[in-house]
């Protein structure tokens, strides 16, 4: 399906094996038509709530990326069947409380969602589970989880520090709780959540910041008696306890945070002229969308549409001069995983760019600001970096200088390696990141798309 027509790559890639240190050449205008994998946010939350459900779901885009399979493979050793049908996934659930003592540790591989929302999910039940992940994921604090789940009356043994591993003892029946964040975080009111699903009563939590709003949205059309509202200002949700999920069938849409990449290359790269098909356009994720166009960015939404509850349209991206802008510290939790490739954008643009509130980037698969950073730095760019943000002198337009014969480190996170990779296109020699592997995390067939674009 893509047709993308780009980059030159500088050595044979072979999507069999798993490449470490890869070239990102200059390229030539993107055009034509892509399609990105399904959202990962979403995948992840059908597989659990189809496990908790009592028959069969049937999900259809499922990200088949190495965080959603972490979780796959977690629900299937705590007693739910998952199976793939073709380009389908079955999920044959066990009913709310009906999780099994796992035999063996929960391996969380790199993902931090998968970890922060199974925690929540087993913490109301009857069974003890150790969670362990990569290396990356184990210098990850997860104290933002443990401290809500805690009041609910479950017990944790984290390593120093909050960290994986971890061994955490639910208990049956919890307590209901009202928990209000303390910082914006979709995993964290998610995890609430989840441990209300099999918790007597009411559980509920309050958002000063509006966070990604998927759990809510899919709660619903699974059958849990949830209502979501605003008290002084503040979102609340609250969430009914023991009530049976029904089965659903899943339509996942594209990920914004994967269309992110090639959407901003297309705006960089002179000429570029492409179509992102069927990205899901939630309003609480679409923050890049609204920066970018903010900054002169020409992107329309063509056949605008519902799919499985989510907004939905093809994103047409055609080559625009930008221009810094301050970006509103309020839209971060809206946009947070796309920063780094927005950093990218922010580096060609006219004038200054200014980011701030962004301290959580800090504590994602890498110190985002930090290495965003020295990798733009090392690359060309012009940058400060702000304890919350980064100050970003743009070329004009210019393209990057890019690396000449050092290694950008990314540092084993996949946006840093894939918003690199978007600087290697957008530059004058290339830049080379120092490890693609973690990449298959979110976006499998990222690099098979970069292939089809070099040919």
């Amino acid at each position: 399906m893509a047709t993308v027509k780009a980059p030159h790559a500088s050595q044979p890639f072979d999507t069999r094996d798993r490449v470490t240190s890869f070239r990102f050449q200059p390229s030539r205008p993107l055009t034509g038509h892509i399609r990105v994998p399904g959202d990962k946010s979403i995948s992840h939350r059908s597989l659990m709530f189809g496990a908790l459900a009592l028959g069969r779901s049937r999900i259809s885009g499922l990200l088949e990326g190495e965080d959603v399979l972490a979780t796959a493979a977690a629900l299937r050793a705590m007693g739910a069947t998952i199976e793939r049908d073709g380009d389908d996934w079955l999920v044959d659930g066990v009913g709310v409380g009906g999780l099994l003592q796992p035999s063996a540790a929960l391996d969380m591989g790199n993902s931090g969602t998968s970890t922060r929302l199974l925690m929540g999910l087993v913490a109301s039940h009857a069974i003890t589970a150790v969670f362990t992940g990569d290396a990356s994921l184990s210098r990850r604090p997860m104290n933002r989880v443990i401290d809500p789940i805690s009041l609910m009356g479950a017990r944790f043994e984290p390593s120093p520090g909050g960290t994986l591993p971890l061994l955490l003892e639910g208990i049956e029946p919890a307590v209901p709780v009202t928990y209000r964040l303390p910082v914006a975080s979709a995993q964290v009111k998610s995890a609430v959540l989840l441990a209300g699903l099999n918790t007597p009563g009411v559980t509920t939590v309050i958002e000063p910041v509006p966070t990604r709003d998927h759990t809510e949205r899919m709660l619903r059309g699974f059958g849990a008696r949830i209502e979501v509202g605003k008290e002084d200002g503040e979102r609340v949700i609250r969430v009914h306890g023991r009530s049976d999920l029904k089965p659903c069938d899943v339509i996942v849409p594209g990920d914004p945070s994967s269309a992110a990449f090639f959407v901003v290359a297309a705006l960089l790269v002179p000429g570029s002229d492409l179509v992102i098909e069927n990205v899901g356009l939630n309003p609480t994720r679409a923050g890049l969308i609204e920066v970018l166009r903010a900054m002169g960015g020409n992107i329309k939404e063509l056949d605008q549409r519902e799919v499985g509850g989510e907004p939905v349209a093809d994103l047409r991206v055609r080559h625009s001069v930008l221009t810094g802008i301050s970006v509103d510290p309020a839209l971060a939790p809206s946009m947070i995983d796309e920063f780094p490739v927005l950093f990218v954008a922010a580096a060609m643009a006219e004038g200054r760019t200014v980011t701030s509130g962004l301290e959580e980037l800090r504590v994602k698969e890498s110190d985002r600001l930090a290495a965003m950073a020295a990798a733009l730095t090392g690359a060309g760019a012009q940058i400060e970096e702000r304890e919350d943000g980064l100050v970003i002198d743009g070329t004009g337009g210019a393209p990057l200088r890019g690396s000449a014969n050092s290694r950008t480190k990314t540092h084993l996170d996949h946006r840093i390696a894939m918003a690199m990779a978007v600087a290697g296109l957008a530059s004058s020699n290339g830049v080379e990141v120092d490890d693609t592997a973690p990449i298959a995390t979110s976006f499998p067939n990222f690099m098979t798309l970069i292939e089809e674009a070099c040919t």
